[in-house]
Formats: C-alpha cells, structure tokens, sequence
C-alpha cells in the first residue's frame, strides 16, 4: 500500500490519478498533513510514502517532515515540490525563494541516469510549480544531487543508502515527459 499525504495542494488528486494509472492494482491512501499521526501510518505498514506538493513552506508541512524522519531509512519515499523541500529541510538543506519563479512553466532537467530516472533521457522537459528550491551545496553528505537544471537549480536530491528522492518539478504534469516512468521506477524500488 502506498500513502500520499496532502499538503492541502490542487495537485494532490492528479499525482494519485497518476500513481493509479501507473499500477492500478497499488491501492493509495491519501491523508491530509495534519489529520494523520506517524503511529497511525506505521499501523498501515506501507509499502511506499508520498510526499505531495502544497503552497507552504516545509516548516508549516504538518507530519510530513515527520514521516520522512521516520520512514526515510525504511521504505521508498519519493518528496514532489513541497515534499522534496521538506526532504531537504528535514535533513539540513537550505530551502530558500528561488532566483526564478517557475508556475507553470517547463523547463529542461538534467540527470544522473539512476534509480528513479532509469530510463529516462537527459535532459527531459518538466513542469515546474515553485517560488522555493533547496540552496545548492546545502544537503549533507549523505545525499547525491540527482537532477539539475542549465542554471544549476537543484531538482532532485537522492539519499546515498536510503530509498529516498526528491523532485523539485511535478511528474504528475501533463506537459512532465516521462513521468509516468519516473513515477513506475519509484513503485519498483
């Protein structure tokens, strides 16, 4: 089972749509970022987390930053937009406004050709929703910076040993190539 949780964003419900096209047979629970504990998630025993996007900041991300504290070592999780600043917050990233603000516009990411990107080409052209980014050599050293832009923002962040990933940009997006791959290696892993 995998669990999303909403971090009240409009995209939430075309990420699960998404997700369920990918495997339909992967039943999804969503649950809002302040109407659920980290104990009722670990009674659920997911397979998979979700983090979604949302219009706050990683520090108003209700248990979210919880869950991926907890989960993190455990399970895949996968932080989109909002989710992939709170995996960075959480372990000691700077997220901070970015130089460009990118709402609904594309732009082309670059990439290391790993875990969830296997397959995918590099560059790739994705849809961007943010006025935050993760500050460039701000994550320890536990982590791998995945995905770039041209200008060097970051938009993906890897855990070396965790199943762990972060994007900065939505694979749910229609205009998102590849993100139905993307979002089939996340379920893989």
């Amino acid at each position: 089972m995998l669990v999303l949780i909403d971090n009240y964003d409009s995209f939430t419900y075309n990420l699960v749509q998404r997700l369920g096209e990918v495997d339909p047979a992967m039943p999804v629970k969503v649950f809002r970022n302040d109407k659920v504990s980290v104990a009722e998630v670990e009674e659920l025993k997911p397979t998979h987390l979700v983090i979604s996007p949302g219009p706050c900041t990683p520090r108003e991300g209700g248990v979210s930053n919880d869950l991926i504290r907890h989960f993190a070592p455990q399970i895949p999780v996968l932080g989109v937009c909002l989710g992939h600043q709170c995996i960075g917050f959480v372990f000691g990233g700077e997220v901070v406004r970015a130089g460009r603000l990118m709402h609904g516009k594309t732009d082309r990411i670059f990439h290391d050709g790993k875990a969830i990107y296997d397959g995918i080409p590099s560059p790739f052209v994705a849809t961007r929703y943010h006025s935050l980014i993760i500050r460039n050599n701000t994550m320890p050293d536990d982590f791998l910076i995945s995905a770039w832009t041209d200008q060097d923002e970051i938009m993906g962040v890897r855990h070396k040993t965790w199943p762990l990933e972060g994007v900065q940009y939505h694979p749910e997006s229609f205009l998102t190539e590849h993100g139905h791959r993307l979002l089939a290696n996340f379920l893989k892993r």
